[in-house]
């Protein structure tokens, strides 16, 4: 798999979890807002992703949609949002 194919499948990926993602409310002592703000921060890692990969920096797209989705395995590992790859 090339590295044009990974960063592609990665950030289709990434856009479906993003798109279904569900915030449980009341999980752990963090607040909706600051859950709001990763998830907020997540897509703009995504965006860059897609703006990269457009540009044919897939190098970069790539760490940008795998930060993305560390961020959206935290939450998720912290019980926060429920999701499936």
């Amino acid at each position: 798999m090339t590295l044009e194919e990974l960063t592609a499948k990665y950030i289709g990926k990434t856009e479906r979890v993003l798109s279904e993602i569900r915030i449980i409310e009341g999980a752990g002592q963090i607040n909706r807002g600051g859950v709001d703000r990763v998830v907020e921060s997540a897509g703009r890692y995504l965006k860059d992703a897609k703006y990269y990969s457009g540009k044919r920096e897939f190098g970069t797209g790539l760490a940008s949609v795998a930060y993305c989705e560390g961020l959206l395995d935290a939450l998720r590992l912290l019980g926060l949002v429920e999701f499936s790859w």
